[in-house]
């Protein structure tokens, strides 16, 4: 299934729904995409990117779709994707993406030999914080004739992967350009840490600590002989501050396509909740019992959503709330009991990307009528 694509399945796919279907009658609990929001989304950070002059790169590993990563440049002038793992970017390669960078270290011999293969097919580019990994991914492009891109990671603060900026980056960058089947391409600065801290000034503060870094480190390069094309990095919730700062030249948001209840608690400068960007994708879930007074359960639990970034916020009601979930069941706070068996409800999911690599379809909505399913291409590509 990882490289097919189809807004109609064939018939005998277990599937939610089918093209034409009204949304009332979306089997659940499943994934469901409101595509006018969903566009408007792309459009806007399209736009923006343009007006900041720097490039787009999104995250796939936030949706894991082909279909989804096709539109983000089709609409939204995304010049490639990210991914993380070498199994998400052979399937997206085979879902007829041509330009990924996986923003991650990968040590396996056999994950960098797939990828050394798979840097024949596509352009692929790759992240080092260490220089006996140059060397392996240096072999592995020799061996089957391959060019691989590759970034070295500076640690710009969030204290997980990543070189120190400055001269430890120049070195390790020089024995990036001194390898046989690589190509020095520049440096991720990526600041994830920073993406959820809710007040505006806060997070600023923390990301021109990380564009600091940054800076340092571009022009220690150039000052050694090093051209610097790419500096990579930047979420949705800081992507202002990374795309105008005249140091980094490509954007890695993700979220900003689906939006999930956590971004939504970021804070934008007058403190109202972040605007640019609507709900597009939500759990779509079914009231299975009343039994209790005040109470309603609903078919979506542990077992179709992560809660690691909290609860799922119901959309657009403020008389229900999910307020606790086991393995197959949530539980709806329902004082007024206005909530009957088969009412459906649009869950906000606290966080989108692990929710999505439970499921296997989208459901892309449009009017309150199904107008496509796009199948998870890279649900559970890990390795």
């Amino acid at each position: 299934m990882s490289g097919r694509s189809s807004n109609n399945p064939e018939v005998g796919y277990d599937v939610p729904a089918a093209v034409g279907m009204r949304e009332g009658e979306i089997q659940t609990p499943c994934l469901v995409i409101d595509l006018d929001a969903f566009e408007h989304n792309l459009r806007k950070m399209g736009a923006l990117c343009a007006g900041m002059g720097v490039k787009l790169r999104p995250h796939g590993k936030m949706h894991k779709s082909a279909d989804i990563a096709r539109r983000q440049g089709e609409m939204g002038g995304a010049t490639g994707i990210c991914c993380q793992k070498a199994s998400e970017a052979e399937a997206f390669a085979r879902g007829g993406i041509t330009d990924i960078l996986v923003t991650n270290q990968v040590r396996s011999p056999r994950m960098i030999d797939r990828l050394a293969r798979l840097a024949g097919e596509v352009k692929l580019g790759l992240c080092v914080d260490d220089a006996d990994n140059v060397a392996e991914l240096s072999a592995a492009a020799v061996r089957h004739g391959s060019e691989i891109s590759v970034l070295v990671e500076i640690d710009c603060g969030a204290g997980r992967c990543g070189v120190a900026p400055g001269a430890p980056a120049v070195e390790l960058a020089k024995a990036i350009v001194a390898a046989p089947g690589l190509v020095f391409s520049g440096i991720q600065a990526y600041h994830g840490a920073a993406q959820h801290v809710r007040a505006f000034a806060d997070r600023k503060a923390r990301i021109e600590g990380a564009i600091a870094l940054a800076r340092e480190t571009r022009d220690a390069l150039v000052a050694a002989g090093i051209p610097c094309p790419t500096v990579t990095g930047a979420g949705t919730g800081s992507y202002m501050f990374e795309g105008s700062s005249g140091v980094y030249t490509e954007l890695q948001c993700g979220s900003y396509a689906f939006m999930d209840a956590d971004y939504g608690k970021d804070l934008d400068e007058s403190g109202a909740p972040i605007s640019e960007f609507r709900n597009a994708f939500f759990l779509l879930t079914s009231i299975m019992s009343t039994a209790k007074p005040g109470q309603a359960v609903c078919d979506a639990g542990l077992k179709v959503q992560s809660v690691d970034s909290g609860l799922p916020v119901i959309f657009g009601r403020d008389d229900v709330e999910y307020v606790g979930c086991s393995d197959e069941h949530g539980t709806i706070r329902d004082p007024g009991n206005v909530l009957k068996a088969n009412d459906k409800l649009k869950l906000v999911p606290g966080h989108c990307d692990p929710t999505c690599n439970i499921h296997d379809w989208y459901v892309g909505v449009r009017g309150g009528t199904v107008e496509c399913l796009w199948p998870v291409t890279a649900r559970g590509k890990a390795y």
